[in-house]
């Protein structure tokens, strides 16, 4: 928690600047407000399914947003409503981790949810250089075409099959496992596209220059943030 909660609240600080703040006074006090916001709940644990409930319905606004930018951008420009959607998307992120970790078999989830993300990552770029034509969303990531979605969520059909097969699971199992990784896989790549939205609106490249060579922490954990709390959501529903 303390770990993950140092890499959100850093995510915090850039997402500050990713909402009109370059004072860092203003950038700082953001990130302590995260970091209090983690405090509370950390010792209220009860708030865990309203704080995930509240990120599905965000991802799910955030498809809309994205896929009709830069119109939709009427709708988030102001300062605030920025500030509000980086609570967001970094809470959860924080949220969806620590549920994960008190799963049995915690920390495999944890890697399942990232293996998901970046073989989506990596199946997306090589059909995308192979067969993409047609852009995913040309006004905010010009260089993803619909071929790369495609060819990233098959690559991560084909990991949970393989699973599925491994870990002898029933049928049932294995379709609702299927159906999940679609849905936590589509909404990273829109977990990607906001991140990238608000950049494009800010005139920004990166989130930050925490990681040289790699840009800012929001700029590595950005599919994350959206995978994490949905990965989260769908293993708390499936019980």
């Amino acid at each position: 928690a303390l770990f993950i909660g140092l890499v959100v609240t850093l995510g915090a600080w850039e997402w500050a600047r990713l909402a009109g703040f370059n004072a860092q006074p203003i950038r700082v006090a953001y990130a302590v407000v995260v970091a209090l916001m983690l405090f509370v709940m950390h010792i209220l644990p009860g708030l865990a399914p309203w704080v995930l409930g509240a990120s599905v319905l965000w991802w799910g606004v955030a498809t809309y947003l994205v896929l009709t930018y830069p119109r939709s951008s009427e709708h988030w420009s102001s300062a605030a409503c920025k500030l509000v959607i980086g609570l967001l998307i970094l809470l959860p992120a924080w949220q969806g981790l620590v549920q994960i970790k008190q799963q049995p078999l915690g920390n495999w989830l944890i890697m399942a949810v990232m293996v998901l993300v970046w073989g989506a990552d990596i199946g997306a770029y090589f059909s995308g250089r192979a067969f993409g034509k047609r852009k995913l969303a040309p006004q905010v990531s010009p260089g993803k075409s619909w071929e790369g979605v495609f060819g990233g969520l098959l690559a991560t059909l084909l990991i949970c099959a393989g699973v599925a097969i491994y870990r002898d699971w029933s049928i049932s199992s294995a379709l609702l496992a299927l159906l999940g990784t679609a849905v936590v896989v589509l909404i990273s790549v829109v977990g990607d596209l906001t991140e990238s939205m608000f950049k494009r609106q800010s005139g920004i490249k990166d989130s930050s220059n925490l990681l040289p060579g790699h840009g800012g922490v929001l700029d590595r954990i950005d599919s994350l943030t959206a995978a994490i709390p949905v990965f989260a959501a769908l293993l708390w529903l499936a019980g």
